[in-house]
């Protein structure tokens, strides 16, 4: 099923014709957004470790739960094949991966933490937490969902891309 949906989103983009590199949205897009339902997504356990991990942080901190979004994974994992692909954990491309969102899910703002090398949840996450920039993204209490993906390259080592989006 992940082939298909990677498909569908290669195809998704191959069609995006304008790209922004902010991360907010001016709100001027009308087009209908695909069908949240209609795309799927297998998990892995560390996966749901994250997100379980970054909603258990956020409610310690009195913010709200963010929801999954199967779509945002979507995004997530072709950034992760990308680096993967590279051998370089980067933002690169980040502005279509934005624009891609605002026009799938109505995102208004998006978010973006990547890592490589751990291999747990629970490192990665505190990895996140202890910087800056990457908490600022965990506990922004405008984001309302996220999407996740992690993939190990051909030595065994985990590639991570997490994804933050305000509706």
């Amino acid at each position: 099923m992940k082939t298909f949906t990677l498909k569908l989103t290669y195809a998704f983009l191959f069609s995006m014709l304008f790209i922004s590199c902010t991360q907010d949205e001016d709100g001027i897009y009308e087009e209908e957004s695909l069908s949240l339902k209609d795309i799927s997504v297998s998990y892995t356990v560390m996966e749901y470790q994250i997100f379980s991990l970054v909603n258990e942080h956020r409610e310690s901190l009195g913010l709200e739960k963010l929801n999954i979004i199967n779509l945002i994974s979507v995004e997530a994992e072709d950034h992760t094949d990308y680096m993967i692909q590279t051998g370089v954990p980067s933002h690169d491309n980040f502005p279509v991966r934005h624009q891609n969102l605002v026009k799938s899910v109505k995102a208004k703002k998006v978010g973006e933490n990547v890592a490589y090398g751990y291999s747990s949840a629970q490192a990665v996450v505190k990895a996140w937490i202890k910087s800056d920039g990457h908490r600022q993204n965990i506990e922004n209490p405008n984001f309302t969902d996220f999407g996740i993906s992690t993939k190990k390259n051909k030595e065994g080592r985990n590639y991570f891309t997490h994804i933050f989006i305000k509706r």
